[in-house]
């Protein structure tokens, strides 16, 4: 897929990618651009009351006012967050092996959603931000399938305690919208917030 916006926006801006997800650094650097990269410090706890999607959006604006002070005037950031939602559920990264147990426990035979938040921010201010959702149905697995993958140690450092791009894909019948979003950075979100900010942006 070609990304005009996107590579028109990073030959005019220097491209920092908010994030210390390796998932994310692939399908940016998959698009052909260059970029840096900066890990955001962001506390990610959900609100009393506050809508699921609403909380991913959230987060990602708010590692993007993070970075802004880190920013040089030739720079924009792209930052993302994203959270697996079961019913009313938010199951964020498992705490230990008990929590990823639990978790892929819940999921298994059951259809949840996956979304991605994505920010772009100048060290001035938020220019655009958006979320994107995926449908996934879940297989019925075993016990001692979910400790097997938990012993791999894939879970651990991912919102649902499972990575479809990688061993987890096993768990996963199919999705109902864009991979991108299940692994972590919906590009054709960020195609087109990258063509609404390119008319915003003056020249360098």
């Amino acid at each position: 897929m070609a990304y005009p916006n996107l590579n028109r926006l990073a030959d005019r801006r220097r491209i920092v990618l908010g994030s210390r997800s390796p998932r994310r650094v692939m399908l940016l650097g998959e698009t052909g651009i260059r970029f840096d990269q900066v890990i955001p410090a962001v506390e990610e706890v959900r609100e009393a009351g506050e809508p699921p999607f609403d909380y991913a959006l959230r987060l990602a604006v708010d590692k993007g006012r993070w970075i802004m002070s880190r920013l040089t005037d030739d720079q924009v950031a792209i930052t993302c967050d994203t959270i697996v939602v079961l019913g009313d559920r938010v199951l964020e990264k498992p705490n230990d092996e008990n929590d990823a147990l639990a978790i892929l426990t819940a999921l298994s035979g059951h259809r949840h959603v996956v979304c991605t938040a994505v920010a772009l921010a100048t060290g001035e201010e938020i220019l655009r931000a958006d979320y994107e959702t995926t449908d996934v149905y879940f297989n019925t697995v075993t016990a001692s399938q979910i400790r097997e993958y938990i012993a791999s140690g894939e879970p651990m450092d991912k919102a649902g305690a499972y990575g479809i791009q990688g061993m987890g894909a096993f768990l996963v019948d199919r999705i109902e919208g864009n991979l991108d979003t299940v692994i972590g950075l919906p590009r054709t979100l960020l195609e087109r917030l990258a063509g609404e900010i390119n008319g915003k942006l003056g020249s360098l």
